[in-house]
């Protein structure tokens, strides 16, 4: 299991290196989840282009670091990573949170970014009520209180009739998580406006979205395909929040895609 220090957080992370390439797809998480989310994902790629799959921090395994934090501290941490790997041209997949990190990587180090895919996430997500009456929730009752209300939005209803082993799988992923990371995590949330970041954004895009995503739907990330310049728009039918476990092969399809028309290394 590799470990790295990153600005004194410890994350958890998995590279996979593909000969000499330069670029990396590097995948970021999303609230309540860690990086085995995309191993789907990573698994369909099969090799053809070098990738990088971490905890950020709060979730998993890596370190909570102190509270409060916000969505520049997960960017400070993720630019540590890639430095103390020597990464230096990167594709970031973001989904929901995740998506907020990689617009501010994207803000702070144009230089590194060559290309960004967003998944279901927005430049401002939620409200502030509602983030403050999540937070009150899990530090009085545990994650685990709200897990099945969360389920029923990251899934559609048929993954929950049909897939009950991987979705009661996903529910012990939600509900294990640290809850001062979770809870920091959604004030991080609470507090992101990546509005005017997303109208600067100067690499090719790819906007994504579940056609059943009840957390950031449709039209949430087509508002903010609508911000970046020349972004492209699609939506994964049969598909939530988290299409990386319910619909990877179509993700895999719209990646590879998506890579092919970038500019080469």
């Amino acid at each position: 299991m590799p470990f790295s220090d990153s600005g004194g957080i410890t994350l958890h992370y998995q590279h996979r290196p593909v000969g000499q390439g330069r670029r990396h797809l590097v995948f970021i998480n999303s609230l309540g989840t860690d990086f085995r989310i995309w191993d789907a994902v990573t698994a369909g790629l099969d090799g053809s282009i070098a990738t990088l799959t971490y905890d950020k921090r709060g979730h998993g395994l890596s370190d909570i670091g102190a509270t409060p934090y916000t969505i520049e501290d997960d960017v400070d941490d993720l630019l540590g990573l890639l430095d103390r790997l020597g990464i230096d041209e990167i594709v970031l997949c973001g989904l929901s949170v995740g998506g907020l990190i990689a617009l501010g990587v994207a803000g702070r180090r144009p230089d590194l970014v060559k290309g960004l895919i967003l998944c279901d996430t927005a430049h401002k997500i939620g409200t502030v009520e509602g983030w403050n009456t999540r937070i009150a929730a899990v530090e009085k009752n545990g994650i685990a209180s709200l897990a099945d209300s969360i389920l029923k939005l990251w899934f559609t209803p048929r993954f929950h009739a049909e897939r009950k082993p991987e979705l009661d799988g996903c529910r012990n992923m939600l509900s294990r998580q640290p809850v001062a990371g979770y809870a920091a995590t959604c004030a991080a949330l609470r507090d992101a406006d990546y509005t005017e970041v997303a109208k600067a954004i100067g690499v090719p895009t790819l906007c994504l979205v579940g056609d059943q995503d009840g957390s950031t739907p449709p039209a949430v990330v087509r508002s903010l395909a609508d911000l970046v310049p020349g972004a492209q728009f699609e939506i994964i039918e049969s598909a939530g929040h988290i299409p990386c476990i319910e619909q990877p092969e179509k993700l895999v399809t719209l990646i590879r895609s998506f890579l092919a028309h970038l500019p080469p290394e």
